[in-house]
């Protein structure tokens, strides 16, 4: 090697300021560090804090914050409507409180579905004694009243209000037609086998007495037919008896004749 090869080596080697300039070139051609985002939840739904980990965060644009969307927890609930209970919240009214759902309900501009008669009760107490009471429940249809239709009779037929469920008519005969139509402003339901009852009193405790009685009495007639039947053949048999001992111990007697 050549004394002056070896002298630039020598000059490259021991140069500091070659060595800072090498490093510089070398910075400045890496390439830049990449900072993840991070970020920052609290307690509340709607606010959030974004934060780089850089001292810049005044030069980030500003992210606007969602809005807030209810999610149902859970299945939703059908309302609690009992439709043979009078005087209940309507289920529309009771959905926008609870948010419970309301079942299907036909509209105000088609006649409403057929009611179901619940019962057809006698009155047995107070000023209404003799009449009977009809029961029924609403239909799943917007109701503005009830009317109680009776076959037979020559009136008009007995109108009750929407939160009604139950309304009270004259006395009825023993398998009279008793029918309860709904009516809205599109018309009327029409009469069903579920509208629709006969009314069957039911058997009352003097009712049953008085069976109890006819019952007795029929039988203890027959006991003491029975019985004097008895006792006319006993004695039958023992008036034979009699005779025929008789007539053995009598020698002047004979079922031939006289000896």
């Amino acid at each position: 090697m050549t004394p002056l090869i070896r002298n630039l080596l020598f000059f490259l080697i021991a140069s500091p300021l070659l060595h800072s300039h090498l490093f510089t070139h070398a910075a400045s051609t890496s390439p830049p560090i990449t900072r993840h985002r991070i970020i920052f939840m609290t307690g509340s739904d709607d606010d959030y804090i974004d934060d780089y980990n850089d001292d810049n965060n005044s030069s980030l644009p500003e992210v606007p914050s969602s809005k807030r969307i209810p999610i149902l927890r859970g299945q939703p609930q059908l309302c609690k409507i009992n439709p043979c209970l009078e005087d209940q919240e309507p289920c529309p009214q009771l959905s926008v409180k609870t948010g419970c759902l309301c079942p299907g309900i036909s509209g105000a501009d088609e006649p409403p579905h057929s009611p179901v008669i619940q019962a057809l009760l006698p009155v047995s107490k107070g000023d209404n004694r003799g009449k009977v009471e009809v029961q029924w429940c609403a239909p799943s249809s917007v109701v503005s009243g009830y009317r109680v239709v009776i076959e037979g009779s020559e009136g008009d037929a007995l109108e009750y209000g929407d939160a009604l469920r139950r309304g009270l008519v004259g006395s009825l005969e023993p398998g009279t037609k008793v029918c309860v139509e709904a009516t809205n402003s599109a018309g009327h339901s029409s009469p069903s086998e579920f509208s629709c009852a006969r009314y069957d009193p039911p058997k009352t405790a003097e009712h049953n007495l008085l069976v109890w009685i006819i019952g007795g009495g029929v039988a203890l007639l027959l006991l003491i037919t029975i019985t004097a039947v008895i006792l006319w053949k006993y004695k039958i048999c023992q008036k034979r008896k009699r005779d025929s001992t008789d007539g053995l111990g009598n020698p002047s007697y004979s079922t031939e004749g006289t000896l």
